[in-house]
């Protein structure tokens, strides 16, 4: 499968902030946007912020409690990138095929992430330096 089919289309950037509030205003501010949706994951420790910006989103990631990974990345590196997203077709498939490509996968099966998805996190030792989420939309076909 070439990336085409693979990857139907980038999806989002995940920012990690201290101050969600804070970043929430200032994102707003700089991009002319308001947030499209903001929810709580409470299974990862997370409160996420979407903005979309046409078909792709941009995820600002602010910890709920000190145990979380976002509040381990803060607390390493500080505010800034934590992953890059690609959508898929079928995340089953996908995992598969990273993991027979020599890929380091974080999640060996999906898990529901926030709006909704299946996500899965491949370790960024094998992807370049990236942390890398795959998902896949509601009804597996790439589209919303």
């Amino acid at each position: 499968m070439g990336i085409t089919g693979a990857f139907p289309r980038f999806d989002h950037v995940g920012i990690a902030v201290t101050d969600l509030d804070r970043a929430v205003e200032d994102f707003s501010n700089r991009l002319g946007v308001k947030p499209e949706s903001r929810e709580a994951v409470p299974a990862d420790g997370i409160e996420a912020v979407f903005f979309s910006l046409g078909a792709q989103s941009l995820e600002l990631l602010g910890s709920t409690r000190t145990d979380s990974a976002i509040a381990r990345f803060l607390e390493r590196r500080g505010e800034g990138i934590h992953h890059v997203a690609y959508a898929v077709f079928d995340i089953e498939a996908e995992l598969s095929r990273w993991r027979s490509g020599g890929s380091q996968l974080i999640d060996s099966t999906p898990r529901l992430g926030s709006r909704g998805r299946l996500v899965a996190f491949i370790h960024p030792t094998t992807e370049h330096g990236v942390l890398t989420e795959l998902c896949q939309l509601p009804g597996g076909d790439g589209s919303e």
